[in-house]
């Protein structure tokens, strides 16, 4: 597969100032085991092979156990997630296919047992985040197998 366009050398000040927003994130609410879940999660529901072979890399390096790792695409079925953790990938499922009726006062509500409104606002900016990249790789074909999101 050879990538369709190097969007870093296209667009330099753009692409800065994305990953600038993206880095960001990790110094936010939302502690960074979770964002490697919810980015996990959010690249296998988009199919993105770049961004999920980035972000289980990322979460191995961080510490993820190989079972949680392997339970993502089921964490529903799974006992290997806290209820801090299942909000947060219903919240992120939610963001990523936004069901054609919104989001249900319901669906929030049980989100917001267990994350405060800015664990939320925050969460809400990494989904966004997710969805950006692994639109843009899928788009330009980026190859799969890099560590970091370094586009030489």
């Amino acid at each position: 597969m050879t990538q369709r366009v190097n969007f870093a050398q296209q667009s330099p000040k753009l692409f800065k100032s994305f990953l600038a927003f993206t880095n960001e994130l990790f110094d936010s609410a939302i502690e960074v085991n979770l964002i490697d879940l919810v980015s996990i999660r959010i690249s296998q529901m988009n199919a993105c092979e770049f961004c999920l072979d980035l972000h289980v890399k990322q979460a191995v390096i961080r510490g993820e156990s190989e079972l949680r790792l392997r339970h993502v695409s089921k964490w529903r079925e799974s006992d290997l997630f806290t209820p801090r953790e299942r909000a947060a990938l219903t919240w992120s499922e939610l963001l990523t296919e936004l069901p054609e009726e919104g989001i249900s006062d319901e669906a929030y509500a049980h989100v917001r047992e267990h994350l405060s409104e800015q664990e939320i606002s925050d969460l809400s900016f990494l989904i966004v985040s997710v969805n950006g990249w692994d639109r843009i790789n899928i788009g330009f074909k980026t190859a799969s197998g890099r560590l970091t999101r370094n586009f030489d």
